[in-house]
């Protein structure tokens, strides 16, 4: 089976920064797209940032020029470097992977639990 540990996450001043990491780990065949989701009280999840296997990013305008996704293949891990942090930066953020795993090597979308990071004086 599969599980995505999420870390980095806690409390920051505005304009501070933060290093979320993602590391997946079980019986994986291969990953394709990883990324990182935030929620926010009473809002939707929705996209932070996105990596393919060949290093093309996709940022949301919110983020773009602060946030910068990286990951590494050889760890299956994704980072998320968050600079600059503002209060509506505040949410649960999410590590998502496109994989194959298991027995039969079906594609299918992994999640972490979520780790929190609070951006207030």
């Amino acid at each position: 089976q599969v599980q995505l540990v999420e870390s980095g996450g806690g409390l920051v001043q505005p304009g501070g920064s933060l290093r979320l990491s993602c590391a997946a780990s079980g019986s994986i065949f291969s990953i394709d797209d990883m990324g990182w989701y935030r929620q926010a009280p009473g809002k939707p999840r929705d996209l932070v940032a996105r990596i393919t296997s060949g290093g093309s990013t996709n940022y949301a305008d919110s983020v773009k020029g602060r946030f910068t996704i990286s990951r590494d293949n050889a760890e299956n891990t994704v980072y998320l470097q968050m600079n600059s942090l503002k209060p509506e930066d505040t949410a649960v953020y999410y590590c998502k992977a496109r994989l194959k795993s298991g027995r039969f090597g079906y594609w299918d979308n992994y999640w972490g639990q979520g780790t929190q990071v609070t951006v207030s004086s």
